[in-house]
């Protein structure tokens, strides 16, 4: 922190900003990941996670089939940890009060899955049923398009691989993007959390933070580490 300070100047309320960003670094391990014989362990062993990173996927908006509302209903019950539902369905509004009534925490839609009047709907709606309201950005979608979302939201998370597998290469070409966001929501609302999904490592999760981001979805790097105990550590690091 101090030589990314050192030498320069900046005004209070930046600096403030920057702070709050360093000082609360959150790691969200992805169970599409994890050993699905043996779920239930490896959630109650997670080690260092702030939430848990729970990626729905319809196999239209995406092409591939995950878990459902049951699954994520079933989790509840074996972790106090927050539940980072992300949906990759089309049409979420259909399906945001099952997600949200099947122990969400926060419950991510996509902007491209719907037009921007339901998703609007959408994003009112989960948090009238007390649940944080985020959206999420594919990579070809370019930062512009959660301007209209920013003041429901509690968390953006932007993709940084194409959504619907995992064990993709991290992109870096997404930074200016995660960047620009950050603008976005230091200027509009500074209480949004920024997070990131794809190819999160040690190395990555840096360049990640330094970019703006103070969420970090990991999963094979976490559910393959040695010691996730010191990855979760390596990765909150700055």
């Amino acid at each position: 922190m101090q030589s990314l300070l050192r030498g320069r100047s900046f005004p209070a309320a930046a600096i403030y900003l920057m702070l709050r960003r360093f000082l609360m670094i959150k790691l969200s391990p992805s169970i599409l990941s994890a050993d699905f014989v043996n779920l239930e362990r490896d959630i109650r062993n997670l080690t260092g996670a702030d939430y848990v990173h729970v990626d729905v996927m319809d196999g239209l908006f995406v092409p591939n089939i995950t878990i459902g509302i049951p699954v994520v209903a079933a989790i509840r019950r074996i972790t106090d940890l927050p539940l980072d539902v992300h949906l990759m369905i089309d049409r979420p509004l259909r399906y945001v009060d099952d997600f949200c009534k099947a122990g969400s925490d926060i419950l991510t839609i996509h902007v491209e899955a719907d037009t921007e009047e339901n998703t609007l709907t959408a994003l009112k709606r989960i948090r009238e049923l007390g649940v944080k309201a985020a959206i999420s950005v594919k990579p070809k979608t370019p930062a512009e398009a959660v301007l209209p979302f920013l003041p429901y939201c509690d968390l953006i998370l932007v993709m940084t691989v194409e959504p619907g597998f995992g064990g993709q290469a991290f992109m870096e070409d997404m930074m200016p993007k995660l960047q620009q966001i950050r603008r976005y929501t230091d200027e509009q609302n500074p209480a949004c959390e920024l997070e990131v999904d794809g190819g999160v490592n040690e190395a990555t999760a840096k360049i990640c933070t330094a970019h703006g981001a103070n969420v970090l979805v990991a999963g094979s790097a976490y559910f393959k580490a040695q010691d996730p105990a010191a990855f979760s550590q390596a990765v909150k690091q700055i």
